[in-house]
């Protein structure tokens, strides 16, 4: 209380300097209403001076002063209410130059009408009221005072001219003292009004930039937020679910059903038994990149159709971060089982070598020796997967400018498998697009792709593969592809292709794709399948937006 009475304390007038020009403040909304009451007091005076004048009811010592005084005084009244609809600032001299008329025109009223007994005295009551709201109390105590001589020297006047009665003296003396207590009371009720007013202002601001500040972590909260009202309209959304929903630009007051009909449907369902369990639903994202699991709360009391609040859960998230429990500890298990299987599997790898030396080796025991070699080398593969499989968990992402880095990885990967240039294409959306992952696992990834696309994708004698970077139109991540013209994968097999030690009909330990999806994931990458028109495969690797926020 003691800052806002702070705020409120010209020692002059207290008017707010950054207020004033607001035509809902206290002090212009006083002076409206006042200027409104100036002119039905002038208005209704001039029509009793016109209308009743046998015997005249005010004005009847002096009628001529009596009229054009009135008439005047209605006119100051309109055109002060016209210049306060132009004015921007509410100054002093409107509140000193109003009340001075106010009070010389009312005591030429009281003197034409024959002092004091007239009553009309009591027509200062509200401008000074009025105007003590806006007025410091020593400036309402001296306009106060300023009326009550007024009106003691227009009844002495009225006593020299028309001969008026010594105990109308009393009763202007009694005005004095009311406009005195008026005086009072309308600056306590100012003081009052001003504090609230003050206050509220205060308030009003404190809300604002609650609001803004409510809508700016909402809109960058990495959890996805919807609010859906009981009609099935969306009220509120995040931008990271509309990206999850493919909504471009605001989406406020668009009917869910026409925003994500998946998400629809899902909805009402739960609408239909909020508190029943049930298997969790789920959906996919608009560019079919993500699974989404929706989490739904009622908000609101006891509506029949309560406005609903929508989490949106990417599962790959969810998913990663119960891998990452699960594999830190399967990952020491497995890394220490691989380190004490490579010790008898190198003995047993290095006896086969000695064992094919030989010379009194005959051809079937020829052929056992390079059995055990291949498998040997087979399995020290496979060691050697699961301790990269295990050193999943050390990521450090980066910000890669995708184009660069692309081409020296294309020259190493086609000068390790000797292979002509021109059997890798490149083709690239934007130049200067950037991504976020960690170099050597993305390397890892795309060597493993390109490997596969070098193995399986030939296309009679030579090798065609097809390497595209872009951004996804609806959600704006970029992605990579790998696309080659082979065969493709069988469509019985397509289910299975990341499971690790599949390796379908193929050579290999089938930890390949297992390994690159594991570590796209944990880069917040996502690495997908899908069939290549024309004949062959495509494996998209769809990085994370390198602008979102990362815990």
């Amino acid at each position: 209380m003691n800052d806002v009475q702070a705020a409120i304390s010209d020692p002059e007038l207290r008017l707010d300097p950054g207020l004033a020009g607001d035509p809902n403040t206290t002090d212009s909304r006083m002076l409206r209403l006042l200027g409104g009451f100036r002119i039905m007091v002038a208005a209704v005076l001039l029509s009793l001076f016109l209308i009743i004048t046998d015997p005249r009811v005010v004005g009847s010592y002096e009628p001529a002063l009596f009229g054009w005084t009135t008439f005047a005084y209605l006119s100051f009244a309109i055109l002060a209410i016209v210049s306060g609809t132009w004015t921007k600032r509410v100054t002093p001299l409107h509140l000193y130059s109003q009340l001075l008329v106010d009070v010389l025109a009312v005591a030429i009223l009281i003197i034409a009408s024959g002092g004091a007994s007239s009553g009309l005295g009591s027509l200062l009551f509200i401008p000074i009221g009025a105007a003590a709201v806006s007025l410091n109390r020593r400036v309402a105590l001296l306009a106060a005072a300023i009326a009550s001589m007024t009106i003691l020297v227009g009844e002495f006047i009225t006593r020299l001219i028309a001969g008026a009665d010594v105990a109308d003296f009393g009763a202007a003396g009694l005005l004095g003292a009311v406009l005195f207590v008026f005086a009072v009371a309308g600056n306590w009720l100012g003081t009052r009004m001003r504090e609230s007013e003050a206050l509220a202002q205060r308030r009003g601001v404190d809300i604002a930039n609650l609001s803004q500040l409510n809508a700016y972590i909402v809109q960058h909260l990495r959890e996805s937020i919807v609010v859906v009202d009981e009609t099935g309209r969306i009220r509120l959304m995040n931008e990271s679910a509309a990206s999850f929903l493919g909504t471009m630009g605001s989406a406020a007051g668009r009917p869910l059903a026409e925003v994500s009909p998946e998400l629809h449907d899902i909805w009402k369902k739960w609408l239909e038994t909020p508190n029943q369990a049930r298997e969790q639903p789920s959906f996919l994202s608009s560019d079919r990149s993500s699974v989404i699991i929706p989490h739904f709360a009622a908000l609101g009391g006891a509506e029949e159709t309560p406005p609903s609040l929508v989490f949106l859960e990417d599962s790959s998230l969810l998913a990663e971060r119960v891998q990452q429990s699960k594999l830190a500890s399967l990952g020491r298990l497995s890394a220490s089982i691989a380190h004490e299987i490579r010790n008898p599997v190198g003995a047993i790898s290095h006896a086969g070598q000695l064992l094919a030396e030989s010379d009194k080796l005959g051809v079937a025991e020829q052929r056992l020796t390079e059995i055990i070699g291949n498998h040997s080398r087979r399995v020290n593969e496979i060691i050697e997967n699961v301790l990269q499989l295990s050193r999943r968990d050390t990521t450090r992402p980066q910000r890669l400018r995708i184009a660069d880095w692309l081409n020296g990885f294309c020259d190493e990967f086609a000068r390790t498998l000797q292979l002509p240039p021109e059997t890798i294409s490149i083709t690239n959306e934007d130049p200067d697009l950037e991504v976020r992952m960690d170099p050597s696992h993305l390397h890892q990834v795309l060597w493993n792709l390109c490997e596969n696309a070098y193995k399986y994708g030939r296309v009679g004698d030579g090798v065609s593969m097809a390497l595209h970077v872009g951004r996804i139109a609806s959600t704006g991540r970029p992605y990579l592809e790998v696309a080659d013209r082979g065969p493709g994968i069988n469509q019985a097999h397509r289910d299975r292709i990341f499971e690790p030690f599949f390796a379908g009909a193929k050579e290999g330990t089938g930890l390949g794709l297992f390994i690159a999806r594991e570590l796209c994931e944990c880069n917040r990458a996502t690495l997908i399948y899908q069939e290549n028109e024309g004949g062959g495969s495509i494996f998209r690797i769809i990085f994370a937006d390198p602008l979102r926020w990362v815990a």
